[in-house]
């Protein structure tokens, strides 16, 4: 594996665009708290503290300084973190993220006063700025602001609050160091006996490779590493969902989900009908597993092989820049335009942090800030996995561009529960172009397989993730304790519902819960489920319609944060407050697996 500094220019994000160097990047900090004194570093934002009631020229004026400041440290911090996950080894990276953090936090506990001293203004007050032409340009923000006044404290309690914020991320980011890393795999042995090296990388190769042995042999290896440490592993998590307990209780919201999902104006409903709606029809699941047991001729299905493709025949492969030319070409149905900034992006833009090196940060995001380019992190392997996987981060970051370049700084942060429509509405279409393309029926079989399988995993994985999720924060709620015997008994459970009798429940598949860096993220899970609902009813109207149906989910990406992400939906013709969108995705799951069958 490469060393970072071994990496060609070409094959690396354009980080440098942000800073030209770290000395500038530090310097840039060093310039962002200059006027810092004994007590703050942004003396000027506490000059405004006391003064929200002389106007509203005078809240105007407080608003862009706050926002001001929060625009620069965003981009700071989005240089820090890129420079951190390109090396998490890498102490002087890991120094400046732990500087641009710990500012960030400076940040907010400076800033904790402007809230709630917003909203103990009189509601004659609130109601002449909402009116008032000159926060026109803030008044969806200012309205969500004043949204949250029963769940915000005293600027006292506040303060306690942002002080408390560093300390609450130590789960996560111990997690994130100890997972990607300190972890060593070593090596694993396929059936031939020849040793192969195993990593985060190497076993989503392994794991879909067609070499049982190779499959088993990673998987057993990949769990046990968890198993090993399942006592931190559990403490860590636990550390995690007792800081939203915190959040939660502190704000006096009823329970973590309602503290996860009303800030967003998203009803706790919207979460139980998901559940309850692929609850209804697991069946259609727990089919695709008897399919896959048969036509895998196998006398028992186990966890390592519901990954494998389907057929022999078939092993799509692509360089980086194949996979690159063929997700530009299969965005066509979104216009011109699209197509033509997603090809400078990523042919000339260096957006992409194409392959992995050694100690670069797992998996693959899409990242940036209103003062950057997006930035897409990619451990690229050349399986068609990978070719879906960028489809996915170019949905992100196409999503980021256009809201950026459409809205002002404070609307163009969209939510995750927007986020993840526009990355599966990439995939989508991206399978529609290769399965149009298909010159045999093994291949067909394949594609459609492939689109089975994201359906599987976005949609009933990532349910029962978060169903899971809900547990356990439940059992923190009601003061049960977390331990790794109850986390393993209560997941292999779950896994048995959800998959079915067709497949055998592999006792390693009980830590499988202690490796999900997603448990970490509030309630983050649900929102793959309902994102890929929305992605396939929009994809099938755009590509189905015309300009109108297309004009209208352009729309929907430009529009950032400057509706609530239901209302956003809704403008794009997608009512997520029903189950139906969870049904329909489920009748198209249903149908590709008669397809498949027929096929088979």
């Amino acid at each position: 594996m490469k060393k970072r500094s071994d990496v060609a220019v070409e094959d690396r994000w354009n980080v440098e665009s942000l800073f030209s160097s770290q000395t500038s990047w530090k310097q840039s900090v060093k310039d962002l708290i200059k006027d810092h004194k004994e007590k703050h570093n942004w003396p000027m934002l506490h000059s405004y503290m006391g003064t929200l009631n002389q106007g509203p020229e005078q809240l105007k004026k407080a608003l862009e300084l706050f926002l001001g400041i929060d625009r620069q440290i965003s981009k700071l911090y989005t240089y820090a973190h890129l420079r951190h996950d390109e090396d998490i080894a890498n102490s002087e990276y890991k120094k400046d993220y732990e500087k641009i953090t710990t500012l960030a936090h400076s940040f907010a506990e400076e800033s904790a006063w402007f809230q709630p001293e917003l909203l103990s203004l009189p509601e004659s007050t609130l109601s002449h700025y909402l009116a008032s032409p000159l926060l026109a340009d803030y008044h969806f923000f200012l309205e969500k602001m004043m949204r949250l006044k029963k769940h915000t404290l005293s600027p006292e309690n506040e303060k306690l609050i942002a002080l408390a914020g560093q300390s609450l991320q130590t789960p996560s980011k111990a997690f994130s160091a100890i997972n990607d890393a300190d972890f060593k795999f070593g090596e694993v042995s396929d059936s031939s006996g020849a040793s192969k090296p195993l990593s985060h990388a190497t076993y989503a190769l392994y794991i879909r490779d067609h070499d049982r042995q190779l499959r088993k042999n990673a998987f057993n290896k990949y769990c046990t590493q968890y198993e090993k440490y399942e006592n931190t592993l559990c403490e860590l998590l636990n550390g995690q969902v007792q800081s939203h307990l915190f959040q939660a209780r502190s704000r006096h919201y009823p329970s973590c989900l309602n503290a996860a999902l009303y800030p967003k104006n998203i009803e706790t409903s919207v979460f139980h009908a998901l559940v309850q709606a692929v609850h209804d029809r697991l069946n259609v699941h727990h089919r695709y597993m008897e399919i896959r047991k048969r036509v895998l001729n196998l006398k028992e299905l186990h966890h390592y092989d519901i990954h494998v493709p389907l057929t022999q025949a078939v092993d799509i492969r692509m360089s980086y820049e194949e996979a690159e030319d063929l997700v530009i070409e299969s965005v066509h149905p979104l216009g011109v335009d699209y197509q033509n900034e997603l090809r400078r992006g990523l042919k000339q833009g260096r957006w992409v942090d194409r392959y992995e090196n050694e100690n670069k940060r797992s998996g693959a995001y899409s990242s940036g800030c209103y003062d950057s380019m997006p930035y897409i992190l990619m451990n690229y392997k050349g399986i068609l996995r990978d070719v879906f996987t960028l489809a996915h981060e170019v949905g992100h970051s196409m999503h980021s561009f256009y809201s950026c370049k459409h809205q002002p700084y404070h609307y163009s942060d969209y939510t995750i529960f927007l986020a993840e429509v526009a990355s599966t509405f990439n995939e989508d279409l991206l399978t529609r172009l290769l399965i149009e393309r298909s010159q045999s029926r093994e291949e067909k079989i394949f594609l459609i397989n492939q689109k089975i399988e994201d359906i599987r995993g976005t949609l009933f994985r990532q349910t029962m993730f978060a169903e899971f999720e809900l547990m356990i924060h439940q059992y923190v709620e009601e003061q049960i304790p977390l331990t790794p015997d109850l986390l393993k008994k209560e997941y292999v459970k779950l896994n048995q519902t959800y998959f079915g009798p067709a497949l055998v429940s592999d006792p390693e598949i009980a830590i499988e819960w202690a490796r999900i860096p997603h448990f970490y993220y509030n309630f983050y899970v649900y929102q793959y489920a309902t994102g890929i609902s929305a992605a396939l009813a929009l994809a099938n109207k755009v590509v189905k319609g015309g300009e109108k149906e297309r004009e209208a989910y352009l729309s929907f990406l430009k529009g950032g944060s400057s509706k609530y992400p239901i209302d956003m939906l809704k403008m794009a013709g997608i009512d997520m407050t029903t189950p139906e969108p969870i049904h329909a995705a489920i009748d198209y799951f249903d149908r590709l697996l008669t397809e498949l069958e027929e096929l088979l």
